[in-house]
């Protein structure tokens, strides 16, 4: 293999497979927009033309500087933080199905939590990177970054989105526990966000039974566990090849969300076990790649950036698989790359953005022959 295609090689699995992702999605999106109540061939355009605009976004973070995203971090941060703020107020925020989470520019709909998790991340990197000798310390250490990561989760919850909330609460631990904080002081405040989250949950009627109709999911299928119900029908319908694009049935009135949510089931019913354990292929691959780009980070911020952002994709990765598959209880929480939706698409891409310009940067430190500059 050619030197430099090796050197690059971790960073051509996360575009490849970021790109398949993407191309899986397209080609089962129009299929299962049929369900939805506006014509598919709008929604699939009106994708098409967020798909552009997210490859912009993703272009823009990997080339950007690092001496402008340093610059911009703090900045980043706390205007990720006052967006969330911002859709909770009433008039500005959109309330969909009890759920305030979206922002209207007219043109498009954006849902703040999913835009704003390459500041979050951003910032706790730079936050982290100039703490380094403070990390064992209990207040810059573990209150600041933890205190970080609370008020994200919390304006989150607020929405209410309890699915995301965990997930960036998922996200700002993994980064603390790279980053090397004490697991002494880092294990007690899991443990209180976890009873804490937990207490709120068995307080909401409406996510409680969710938790306990996944528990006994035939029991609930035509209450509480309908729509995971469905979801499963469609992986058996499919089998193993699947029957045929165009051809499945869930979506068109069984399936509630199946252009979102549960994408995947529908690709489970149009394409088979082949195609669903190829999409398991293929996060496997990217999360491989972003894996070597954070081990070859020498530098603590790029390396935390890489670590943050692949942790988003992942874990979000799995806890769409887990929901659809009746692992974990059913929340809203969209597949990167395939879900429809342009806060979905515009999120994935400048985070896979952020891991190609954390690439770019930390090479540089890296260099050993100037011609390769």
């Amino acid at each position: 293999m050619d030197h430099r295609v090796s050197k690059n090689f971790p960073v051509i699995l996360c575009v490849m497979g970021a790109t398949l992702l993407t191309g899986f999605g397209l080609v089962c999106l129009y299929s299962a927009l049929r369900g939805s109540f506006e014509i598919p061939v709008n929604l699939f355009r009106k994708q098409a033309i967020l798909l552009a605009l997210a490859s912009v976004a993703g272009l823009a973070i990997a080339c950007a500087s690092e001496r402008w995203i340093r610059r911009m971090a703090y900045v980043g941060l706390a205007g990720s933080a006052l967006l969330l703020v911002v859709v909770l107020l009433p008039g500005i925020g959109v309330r969909v199905n009890g759920a305030q989470r979206w922002l209207d520019l007219g043109f498009v709909r954006l849902q703040v939590s999913e835009i704003v998790k390459v500041g979050f991340v951003i910032g706790m990197a730079h936050y982290m990177n100039r703490s380094q000798r403070d990390r064992q310390r209990f207040w810059k250490g573990m209150v600041i970054p933890i205190g970080i990561t609370g008020l994200f989760s919390a304006l989150v919850i607020l929405e209410p989105d309890y699915g995301t909330a965990v997930l960036y609460g998922g996200v700002g631990v993994t980064m603390i526990f790279m980053w090397g904080g004490r697991l002494r002081y880092l294990l007690p405040m899991v443990s209180v966000g976890v009873l804490v989250v937990g207490a709120l949950i068995h307080q909401d009627p409406v996510r409680w039974k969710r938790i306990t109709s996944f528990l006994d999911t035939e029991a609930n299928r035509a209450d509480g566990a309908y729509q995971l119900w469905q979801g499963l029908h469609a992986f058996g319908a499919g089998g193993v090849t699947g029957v045929g694009i165009g051809n499945g049935r869930q979506q068109l009135a069984y399936l509630p969300e199946a252009h979102t949510d549960f994408i995947f089931s529908v690709l489970g019913e149009e394409l088979g076990m082949i195609a669903t354990l190829s999409i398991v292929v293929l996060f496997i691959v990217l999360f491989s790649g972003i894996v070597t780009i954070a081990a070859r980070c020498f530098d603590s911020f790029w390396f935390l950036v890489t670590v943050g952002c692949g942790s988003f994709l992942t874990l979000q990765a799995l806890f769409n698989m887990g929901v659809v598959t009746g692992c974990l209880p059913t929340k809203g929480i969209s597949l990167p790359f395939i879900s429809y939706g342009g806060s979905n698409l515009v999120g994935a891409f400048m985070m896979m953005g952020a891991v190609v310009c954390a690439w770019r940067h930390s090479n540089r430190s890296l260099i050993i022959h100037p011609r390769e500059l």
